[in-house]
C-alpha cells in the first residue's frame, strides 16, 4: 500500500499519522495463537529470572549488518 504524497507532510505529521493509525487498531482485535502465547509467556519468564539478555536497537542492527560481510 502506498500513500499517496506523503512526502508534502513533515516528520512531525506523519508522526502523528502513526500514532493514529496505531491507535485505530484496537487491542482486542489483535488475535494471537495459543502456541504464540505460550511462547511469549516462556520469553517473559526468562526475562523475569534473567536468563536472557536484551539488545539495543543499534546492537541489533550492528549484528545484522556484521551478518552480510
Amino acid at each position: 500500500m502506498k500513500v499517496k504524497d506523503i512526502e508534502k507532510y513533515s516528520n512531525a505529521e506523519k508522526i502523528i499519522l502513526a500514532e493514529q493509525l496505531w491507535d485505530s487498531i484496537s487491542k482486542k482485535d489483535l488475535e494471537l495463537s495459543d502456541e504464540i502465547k505460550q511462547e511469549l509467556d516462556i520469553r517473559l519468564d526468562r526475562l523475569e529470572r534473567g536468563e536472557t539478555q536484551l539488545y539495543t536497537w543499534d546492537e541489533v542492527k550492528s549484528r545484522i549488518k556484521g551478518l552480510r560481510k
